[in-house]
């Protein structure tokens, strides 16, 4: 992990010029200024067009972990090999995910004693009553986020971090990840999970995820791993015009399902998916 240099403070000259990174460690002791945009007075509510299935690209991605002992008491690399057909067999096409789910050791996000657990498509605890999510969902979620692109996304807000993992297969697939997470204890274990790896586009944050982080706004995309009564309006704010926003959140119905946002220039376009269960998003810090 690297932590971004000091920013100036000043805004950029031009709309052009790069913006500059935000402070590290955060400073998150005052409230976020809302975005200039307001989105339109309607949402339409549309499904989200389903991809069509092509061949999965071959992709030469470095393991994050590499050089470290990968024995679990079985081959990684072959169990991970067959994690991602299953997650295939079950409708993950994109090739970028498939190839992040292939390049990211889950087992050295649990703890050893879960770890001949790790590929099989089950939630494990992680502590403080929060789990790292099934390798199904996080694939499901990030293939929704990078749904029709091809390319790397900018730059992406990651709530709740947990123990990291989901994190570090984001990093694969956008070019700079901001993850906050509201545990302090959790923030820390996330660190010791990612230090050694050295992902250099991948910043952990202390802080209360339901605030965001305006700082490093606008967003090309924001996923939540964690569900409530409604998508944070500061999320909201913080998403780019043509961004994407995947999170959990308790629908009409009552029940928690999968939400995606798109921004555009007209105003938001909201779709509601398949029922999930997140564990509830939560405000402060602890």
């Amino acid at each position: 992990m690297k932590r971004p240099a000091q920013s100036s403070g000043k805004p950029p000259a031009s709309a052009a010029a790069p913006r500059p990174r935000p402070a590290f460690p955060a400073r998150l002791d005052t409230a976020p200024t809302p975005a200039v945009y307001k989105p339109g007075t309607s949402a339409a509510l549309r499904p989200v067009a389903a991809a069509v299935p092509t061949p999965v690209a071959k992709r030469v991605v470095t393991p994050i972990g590499h050089g470290a002992p990968a024995s679990v008491g079985m081959d990684s690399v072959a169990v991970r090999t067959a994690m991602v057909r299953k997650l295939q067999g079950q409708g993950i096409v994109h090739a970028g995910v498939l190839a992040a789910m292939q390049a990211v050791e889950r087992h050295r996000f649990v703890d050893t004693a879960l770890a001949n657990q790790a590929y099989e498509d089950t939630s494990l605890p992680i502590g403080l009553g929060q789990t790292i999510s099934k390798p199904s969902v996080v694939a499901r979620m990030l293939e929704l986020l990078c749904q029709g692109r091809e390319e790397k996304l900018g730059r992406v807000l990651d709530i709740g971090t947990g123990c990291g993992y989901q994190a570090a297969v984001l990093s694969h697939l956008a070019r700079e990840v901001y993850s906050m997470e509201r545990l302090r204890s959790l923030n820390d274990k996330a660190r010791d999970n990612l230090r050694a790896f050295r992902v250099a586009n991948l910043h952990l944050l202390f802080g209360d995820g339901m605030l965001g982080y305006a700082q490093g706004a606008p967003y090309a995309g924001i996923v939540a791993a964690a569900g409530g009564n409604d998508v944070p309006q500061a999320w909201i704010d913080q998403l780019a015009v043509g961004g994407r926003l995947v999170a959990p959140a308790v629908t009409t119905h009552g029940q928690q399902h999968l939400v995606v946002i798109d921004k555009t220039a007209q105003g938001l376009v909201r779709s509601v998916l398949e029922p999930v269960l997140f564990v509830p998003l939560k405000s402060g810090i602890a």
